[in-house]
């Protein structure tokens, strides 16, 4: 018997692929940029030349890449792959949104991607940005979150209570804050009424003290971030020990699809964690 063998094309690994080499290009674009510069005030129009081509084929591969991502979005989106229809958003007890500062005045778009979770069926969601714009805003979003899930229930007749989703809020200053707090409790604590004996602060410790200061908190499963640094932007540090993290791009370029995939690829990881 003779079986047609079809191409499997496997998005995933395109796309973790191409974004290692887009990382390694990113490393390098200082040392170009400074070449760039050498080869213009040397006159070399060779080598000029040579790195204006080189430039222009990188932008042609992010045009490229940007092109796929957006289309395995839209059929992610569109339900054709069977796939992702496995999502189990359960695994996601808590999920981070990290937002860069000048996109979190966006409400709309920030509302968008929690009808989005909220659809998905995440339950728990953390809304973070390193200025605070979002915890000032926080009653606004709160708001424009429960008008848009009655909207959505005089569309559909699906009605999604609000007190299933929990919204929580955070900054820098709350880092700065609680590790502030946390000190004066040790120091109370271990060298309080002139006690010297010295004392060699744990992991334990910290813990006890952020606990008792109440800046605790969970730890997010998963930290979605959104704009153009590929870092946490502050978030508190002891809250992501073991928070799994994903650059999704700019907020402006936000996709369903992309969130969906992002989701189902942490569920489908398993985790290892030290003794």
């Amino acid at each position: 018997m003779v079986r047609s063998l079809k191409p499997n094309l496997d998005f995933s690994t395109i796309s973790t692929g191409a974004r290692m080499l887009e990382s390694i290009i990113m490393d390098l674009g200082d040392e170009m940029q400074k070449a760039s510069r050498r080869y213009a005030q040397s006159g070399n129009l060779g080598l000029l030349f040579l790195w204006y081509m080189l430039h222009f084929m990188i932008s042609l591969w992010y045009f490229a890449l940007e092109m796929a991502n957006a289309v395995q979005s839209y059929l992610i989106s569109k339900g054709l792959f069977k796939r992702y229809k496995a999502l189990d958003p359960s695994k996601v007890r808590y999920l981070a949104i990290v937002v860069d500062s000048e996109d979190a005045n966006k409400a709309a778009h920030i509302i968008e991607l929690l009808n989005w979770l909220a659809a998905i069926g995440i339950k728990r969601i953390c809304l973070y940005d390193r200025e605070g714009a979002l915890k000032k805003s926080k009653e606004i979003i709160t708001e424009l979150f429960h008008q848009a899930n009655i909207a959505k229930a005089v569309k559909t007749g699906a009605f999604l209570d609000k007190n299933d989703i929990t919204l929580d809020f955070a900054s820098f200053s709350d880092g700065k804050e609680a590790v502030a707090k946390a000190a004066n409790f040790l120091f109370a604590k271990y060298y309080g009424g002139g006690n010297q004996e010295d004392h060699v602060f744990t992991e334990n410790d910290m813990t006890e003290a952020l606990e008792a200061v109440g800046s605790a908190g969970p730890d997010p499963d998963l930290m979605l971030i959104y704009g153009p640094a590929r870092c946490h932007l502050g978030f508190p540090a002891w809250r992501i020990r073991y928070t799994e993290m994903v650059h999704m791009g700019p907020l402006n370029s936000r996709k369903y699809g992309s969130l969906i995939k992002a989701i189902y690829r942490f569920t489908m990881v398993r985790q290892n964690y030290g003794s």
